[in-house]
């Protein structure tokens, strides 16, 4: 059996899409045929059901899994939409500190038994013992941030934390975490003005390869508050920026798009649109 693959959507910041992105990546993993399920560590809180639209399905959770109250099957939720896509809730009503190194192992290991082909987890912000637990056991990260600048320098810290408390920083022997970039709510016509950080200027500080630039985007939002994760919106930018973040995942090149400022067309220009 081949091991799964790991992959850690953190930040150190809050709000920058992480909850989002965890979404539509393992959305798009299972669309392209792999076995996914995405785990949400943000214990307390729970928003990762409610972007995946199966927040009425859910009966048992994470937690309850790792206090052995339950089969690891009686938790998973399995998406109607997709095949091979399921998703294991966080605790609504317990704290981080539920949250335990061996629990998070257990529940691993019990994927791979199941034959997962990716793990997707779900970071909650910070520092603290919900993210150091996400982070633990992942092959990979994805460092999520916006183009302002408290956004990258916690996305540095958080590159820190990753270089240290990891089981793969820990362990010599292991080669150390993947990193990968990705960018949020781009807005080229305002990194023109001034507004926000260009990649460039994101890329001098944090120098890690880039897996994906989200346009900002009202659809966005529109998508989290119907339950259907962006990714499923094949007309909107942000959706296909994140069908080309999947396929780079997925080792395929696939240039960045929606990056450079758009022109006003004639009629634009002449009446001041």
């Amino acid at each position: 059996m081949t091991d799964p693959r790991i992959i850690v959507i953190t930040s150190g910041k809050g709000g920058v899409g992480k909850t989002t992105s965890s979404a539509s990546i393992a959305v798009g993993l299972a669309i392209e045929g792999k076995k996914t399920v995405v785990l949400d560590f943000d214990i307390g809180l729970r928003n990762l059901d409610l972007v995946m639209g199966c927040e009425r399905r859910v009966v048992y959770d994470f937690i309850n899994v790792i206090n052995k109250e339950v089969k690891l099957n009686q938790a998973l939720i399995k998406d109607k939409r997709i095949e091979n896509l399921f998703i294991l809730p966080a605790s609504q009503t317990l704290d981080k500190e539920s949250l335990t190194i061996s629990g998070v192992q257990y529940v691993l290991q019990e994927l791979q038994d199941m034959g997962f082909e990716f793990i997707i987890c779900d970071s909650p912000a910070g520092i603290e013992n919900g993210a150091i637990s996400a982070i633990y056991f992942a092959d990979e990260a994805i460092i999520t941030t916006n183009p302002e600048i408290s956004s990258v320098r916690d996305s540095d810290r958080m590159l820190g934390i990753l270089s240290s408390k990891t089981q793969r920083a820990k362990n010599k022997n292991q080669l150390p975490i993947q990193e990968n970039l990705l960018i949020t709510r781009y807005n080229p016509n305002r990194v023109d003005k001034g507004e926000m950080l260009s990649i460039d200027d994101i890329t001098d500080i944090l120098r890690i390869p880039i897996i994906g630039v989200i346009p900002e985007d009202i659809e966005i939002l529109k998508a989290s508050n119907t339950g259907n994760p962006i990714i499923l919106n094949n007309n909107s930018q942000s959706g296909q920026a994140y069908s080309d973040t999947v396929n780079r995942i997925l080792g395929n090149t696939c240039p960045l798009r929606f990056i450079k400022k758009q022109e006003k067309s004639f009629f634009s220009r002449l009446f001041g649109g």
